[in-house]
């Protein structure tokens, strides 16, 4: 039986990651600031100008890497993307003692060291403590290595064992940090979240449905029922108009009660937002398939979107059918029209598409002038 893979603490707080994002953008570029400065300025030895550019480059490489899979719009971070970011950070370490290859008579000039470590904290929120375990590990192994051979190469009084430590320690207190806050996060976030599940779907549901029916049954009370029992108890007589007026009652709070027992979750929570302009096309109820997490944060998305002073719910689409080109999934595709420019469209809703990104990988975003479409599947349970 295949093990469901381990989930990231971006996976349970999307937003949380989204802003922890610009901690990665900045210590990227910081990364290669520094780099370039400690192998053109701080140089120990005169050794080699060539491995000094690789250097470099390799760690402004790691930065690209990392600003480009760390994206709300790329979420979540492949394991394939940690692995070539591990490689880089490596790599570079080992360029620069090549670069530098001589005497180690200044340690402030080790600088790769302290970027590798800082490069494995950055990545706590988006990769599973095991792996922030393993690329640390890797790191801090590299590190002490690369070092330690230029200790045993060229002997000084601190002994090569010692060196080799002192080269690796940054790197393994910052992965031990990072693993301490990812498995911290994840343990505490599946912890609320089976807490969460005990307030099952159905009930939920079930309970939605009988607050709506119970509040229709009074509207109709109020409106209809109380006034003809009043004209009733004035007369003295029952006529046949009477006899049809009530069949005609009757027959409007059962047809209410059907209505409400076949309506959807979406469709309750929709009325529940005052938004029943907005169009729900699903003939086969197949939103219901959706588990607890998919529908809390497509509610969420879908009501910051008709919640939005640009948008009209009556200009708003909501399509749920069978995915063609996957059985067993579903396709969920909204539609609207947004009175906004692309950009603000983004500053508007970019929170939300990174929560849906994370929670539905295959999203598809078109975001055009005055109008708004997001695409995606899931499995029908």
């Amino acid at each position: 039986m295949s093990r469901e893979p381990a989930r990231t603490p971006q996976q349970y707080d999307p937003l949380g990651a989204l802003g922890s994002r610009p901690l990665a953008l900045v210590t990227g570029a910081a990364s290669v600031v520094w780099a370039l400065v400690a192998s053109i300025v701080a140089r120990d030895v005169p050794g080699s100008p060539t491995l000094s550019a690789l250097t470099v480059l390799l760690v402004a490489a790691a930065a690209g890497v990392s600003a480009f899979a760390t994206s709300p719009f790329r979420a979540p971070f492949e394991r394939g993307a940690f692995v070539a970011y591990t490689a880089l950070l490596a790599a570079a370490s080992i360029a620069s003692v090549a670069a530098q290859w001589g005497p180690d008579r200044d340690a402030a000039n080790d600088f790769m060291p302290l970027v590798t470590g800082v490069g494995i904290l950055v990545m706590a929120p988006y990769r599973p403590w095991r792996d922030v375990l393993v690329g640390g590990v890797v790191l801090a192994v590299v590190d002490a290595v690369a070092f330690g051979a230029v200790a045993a190469a060229f002997p000084s009084s601190v002994p090569v064992a010692v060196s080799a430590v002192l080269a690796a320690v940054p790197t393994v207190v910052l992965t031990t940090a990072a693993v301490a806050f990812a498995w911290t996060f994840v343990g505490l976030a599946e912890r609320v979240q089976i807490r969460a599940a005990s307030y099952s779907v159905e009930r939920a549901e079930r309970d939605g449905i009988a607050r709506s029916v119970q509040q229709d049954r009074v509207t109709i009370l109020a409106r209809d029922v109380i006034p003809f029992f009043e004209q009733l108890r004035r007369r003295e007589a029952i006529t046949d108009a009477d006899r049809a007026r009530a069949r005609s009652i009757a027959d409007g709070i059962r047809r209410v009660m059907v209505a409400e027992a076949d309506r959807t979750w979406l469709e309750q929570a929709l009325m529940a937002d005052d938004a029943e302009a907005a169009h729900v096309d699903d003939p086969g109820a197949l939103i219901r398939s959706m588990d607890v997490d998919q529908r809390t944060v497509v509610r969420t998305a879908v009501r910051a979107v008709l919640r939005a002073s640009t948008v009209d719910p009556a200009g708003v689409r909501i399509r749920i059918e069978p995915d063609p080109h996957h059985d067993g999934r579903v396709r969920f595709t909204l539609e609207a029209a947004v009175a906004a420019t692309d950009l603000a469209i983004h500053r508007a809703f970019d929170p939300y598409l990174a929560v849906l990104r994370v929670t539905f990988p295959d999203l598809d975003v078109e975001v055009r002038p005055s109008a708004l479409a997001l695409r995606f599947s899931y499995d029908q349970h």
